[in-house]
């Protein structure tokens, strides 16, 4: 009988089975403790590092292999560093009302009062002065003899009420800018002128009044008309009665002809004085007002009158001159 023989493999080296160690695995799976505060960005970034580790495959080593210098290498680099916050120092200002700020950027505020006053004044300058100015040529052109003369005379009066108008202002100016000598020539020039324009304007004011005073004067009132009916008829009586001489008839109606000529110039008085009203109203106001203490007569306010409408029209300059430097303020 055949001598039966098993045959048996006997593997010359075998291969130890591999053993997972639990401890290198726990420590490489476990997820390490975090710090509690951490940066936004750090924790997302360390989240996503965790994710890819998970679902890559993992390789295990037996522990004779991996010696444990690398696996306290390998801690040591899985775990991210520390956020470590940033330190920011924010310096607060002191605070800044907010009318501070705007009155700083814009400047004070000016009131429109203030602005339109310089306005007003410089426009009433230049109204004076246009004034003056046709006052001035007109009266010097009536002084001419010939039309010649008369158009010379004009050219002389607008030409010195001009350099009355802005003279002023140019003075104030030089004196201003510390050049004094000239200043005094140009202010001694405009007193100059400032007469002559004065002068053309009492020339002017006074013919003017007269002539309607007198204009005013000569109406024929019914007062006035009957008086001198009256009086014609004296004069025609007189006339019928002293035709054959002089006699009591006679004496009689000259007496009756002086009564109803007294008649007239009182009518034509009160006509006159009612030709100018405004003086008598204004002496009738200050004897009230001062409690009879002044009683001024009629030509006290005529000449008070000639002085101001003399002087108000050649005062432009000066008003301009006030204007210029009002405005310059603001």
């Amino acid at each position: 009988m055949a001598d039966e023989t098993s045959a048996f493999v006997i593997p010359l080296h075998q291969v130890p089975r591999k053993r997972k160690d639990k401890a290198g695995a726990d420590r490489a799976t476990a997820p390490r403790p975090r710090k509690k505060r951490k940066a936004p960005a750090v924790a997302a970034a360390a989240a996503a590092a965790a994710a890819v580790a998970a679902a890559e495959p993992e390789i295990q080593f037996p522990e004779s292999l991996i010696p444990p210098e690398f696996l306290a290498a390998d801690g040591a680099m899985a775990e991210p560093p520390a956020a470590q916050p940033l330190a920011v120092t924010v310096r607060q200002s002191e605070p800044v009302a907010p009318t501070q700020t705007v009155a700083a950027l814009i400047g004070p505020a000016t009131p429109s009062h203030h602005r339109l006053a310089p306005a007003i004044l410089s426009t009433a300058a230049l109204t004076l002065g246009a004034v003056g100015i046709t006052i001035n040529g007109w009266f010097a052109r009536s002084l001419g003899s010939s039309d010649v003369a008369g158009w010379l005379f004009l050219a002389v009066g607008v030409a010195a009420d001009l350099v009355a108008l802005v003279l002023p202002s140019c003075a104030a100016g030089l004196w201003r800018s510390r050049q004094r000598s000239t200043a005094l020539v140009g202010w001694t020039v405009w007193l100059l002128t400032f007469i002559f324009a004065v002068a053309a304007s009492i020339g002017f004011t006074s013919t003017n009044i007269t002539d309607v005073k007198l204009s005013r004067a000569s109406r024929v009132t019914p007062a006035i008309a009957s008086a001198q009916a009256t009086l014609s008829d004296a004069m025609a009586a007189r006339d019928r009665e002293c035709k054959g001489g002089v006699g009591k008839f006679c004496r009689e109606r000259e007496t009756a002809v002086a009564e109803r000529r007294q008649m007239l110039d009182s009518a034509m008085a009160s006509v006159e004085a009612a030709a100018d009203p405004q003086t008598e109203a204004a002496i009738k106001l200050v004897s009230w007002g001062s409690r009879g203490l002044l009683n001024p007569a009629p030509e006290d306010f005529a000449m008070l009158r000639l002085i101001l409408l003399a002087l108000l029209p050649q005062i432009g300059g000066i008003l301009l001159m006030v204007g210029q430097r009002s405005r310059s303020r603001v």
